[in-house]
């Protein structure tokens, strides 16, 4: 049974006042003028998922001014033959709560019954800027298959920040250190078979697939010092170099350390040295390859999450991307500014145009 959600309901969140959708399986073309909040949309889809949403905001600033009260999503989940009720919510800025059937449960729970992937326009330049974007696009890929994943990252970041401390304020004594690099050895070699694990089945991905999209070839660089390959030898590397991280005030070795190295395969090229529709087109087969490797994996096609990408297509590459979605059974929301973008979808796809008043958002079939 396809992964998809059946209802979506926006209160007091970004632009949105009030907004509802009913959909089906099939994908959601959205669209309609510049400021209307199809992108509002999309990252209210997103946040049916752990993290922070496509936006990576903080759920003060998802709140919907001048109100400033809080914002609610609320929506009805198909997720392998099984119907949920998923609600997540937050007051006066506070952090954002989740209630998955009616019961209280941490973001991490939304993992196991939800996939959603998504690129958007801020994901083009992946290539040519610094690693955290790299790391954090290969995260959210490997989150996708191991939802673990960021409760482990989370407890790496927050020894990290603890030695970091340490060595900033220069303590010496090693029995400050002998807890906090523990867990980050154990923590952080985990984050790093993780990351091999989820760049395996992308690899398997793409081998062999049918696709209109360049395959990228993609390797784990574990950073100047390297990255010992167990948490004993982590641990070790981390003593040893304390005389070295007093020094720069910082942990110079670990996972926070790698970066995601991508390849134009057909081409022998590195991503970072591909034209801009070239990078995109990457982007594009990766999002895919991701897909199909969690239709395997997890046994539905994720929520697939295409902010404004037709318009950076031509029109064969556009009808070979709806083309593969369809393929996959995913419910894609993608968003346009008009519904010729989708032409090619036909009836395969819903359609829902979009538009604002006063923040009550009439979101509506043409």
């Amino acid at each position: 049974m396809a992964l998809h959600l059946t209802s979506l309901t926006l209160s007091h969140f970004r632009s949105h006042k009030l907004a509802r959708v009913s959909t089906d399986a099939r994908p959601v073309a959205i669209h309609g003028p510049n400021g209307a909040g199809k992108t509002n949309i999309l990252e209210a889809v997103s946040l049916f998922s752990p993290g922070r949403g496509l936006r990576r905001s903080s759920a003060e600033d998802m709140t919907r001014r001048p109100e400033a009260v809080g914002w609610k999503l609320t929506g009805v989940l198909q997720s392998q033959h099984l119907t949920h009720e998923i609600e997540t919510w937050s007051e006066n800025g506070a952090a954002r709560q989740v209630k998955i059937d009616g019961k209280t449960a941490a973001q991490t729970a939304l993992g196991r019954i939800s996939r959603v992937l998504w690129l958007v326009p801020s994901m083009d330049r992946l290539w040519i800027e610094g690693a955290e974007g790299r790391r954090r696009f290969l995260d959210r890929m490997t989150l996708s298959f191991i939802p673990d994943h960021a409760q482990v990252s989370l407890e790496y970041e927050k020894a990290m920040r603890e030695r970091n401390r340490l060595l900033k304020d220069m303590v010496r004594d090693p029995h400050w250190y002998a807890a906090l690099e523990l867990r980050m050895a154990e923590t952080g070699a985990a984050i790093h078979a993780n990351r091999l694990s989820a760049l395996k089945q992308l690899s398997d991905a793409q081998a062999g697939a049918r696709t209109a999209f360049p395959t990228a070839t993609l390797t784990l660089q574990p950073g100047e010092l390297g990255m010992p390959d167990t948490a004993g030898e982590l641990r070790d590397a981390l003593a040893d170099g304390r005389k070295r991280d007093l020094a720069a005030g910082r942990t110079l070795i670990g996972p926070h350390r790698a970066d995601l190295y991508g390849v134009y395969a057909a081409k022998d090229v590195p991503a970072k040295d591909c034209s801009t529709g070239e990078q995109k087109a990457l982007l594009v087969s990766l999002i895919l390859a991701n897909a199909r490797a969690l239709a395997q994996d997890f046994g539905a096609s994720p929520l697939l999450l295409l902010d404004e990408v037709a318009a950076h297509l031509d029109a064969n590459r556009r009808a070979a991307l709806y083309d593969e979605i369809c393929a996959l059974g995913a419910q894609a929301w993608m968003t346009g500014t008009g519904p010729e973008l989708f032409d090619s979808l036909g009836e395969r796809a819903q359609y829902l145009h979009v538009t604002d008043t006063d923040g009550i958002s009439a979101v509506s079939a043409p």
